[in-house]
């Protein structure tokens, strides 16, 4: 709960994580809409070709791997916002805030050693999705800086 008038407030809003929980819940969501989108959507949206085709002939792979990206993206926000102080604490929230940041931060600098050691397999898709895992993880990182700060 937050308080903005007089007296002392319940607790101080942690605005990087909070956002990170929107960013998070924004890209679980489209990760359903790619799902229902079809196949179209998961070109558009730079999953492969073979995931494409496999959505075009109904298979079961697609879907289940988006719903699973998007469940783990959802627990994720969940962590920020609990993090920021907008929902209960929730079980090792510390560590999972740093487990959170640690694996947006290293998949958005991944195309570092990709670009030196597998140049061709660096396109579009991989450039843009690793600069906003990068904004993810330090949006994150820097709510996750300031939680351990504000409550050691």
């Amino acid at each position: 709960m937050f308080h903005s008038g007089g007296g002392d407030p319940v607790k101080t809003l942690n605005f990087p994580l909070f956002l990170g929980g929107l960013l998070s819940m924004i890209a679980a969501l489209l990760h359903i809409a790619i799902i229902i989108g079809g196949p179209d959507w998961y070109r558009f949206f730079g999953a492969g070709e073979q995931m494409a085709l496999m959505a075009e002939q109904g298979s079961w792979y697609p879907p289940l791997v988006t719903s699973g990206i998007a469940l783990v993206l959802f627990i994720w926000a969940l962590y920020a916002f609990s993090g920021a102080g907008t929902i209960r604490k929730l079980p090792l929230l510390k560590t999972g805030l740093v487990i959170i940041s640690g694996i947006y931060l290293l998949r958005g600098l991944a195309i570092i050693p990709a670009y030196f050691l597998m140049p061709e397999a660096i396109d579009d898709f991989l450039v843009w999705s690793s600069l906003i895992c990068l904004l993810y993880g330090v949006t994150y990182a820097i709510g996750t800086r300031k939680l351990f700060l504000q409550y050691p």
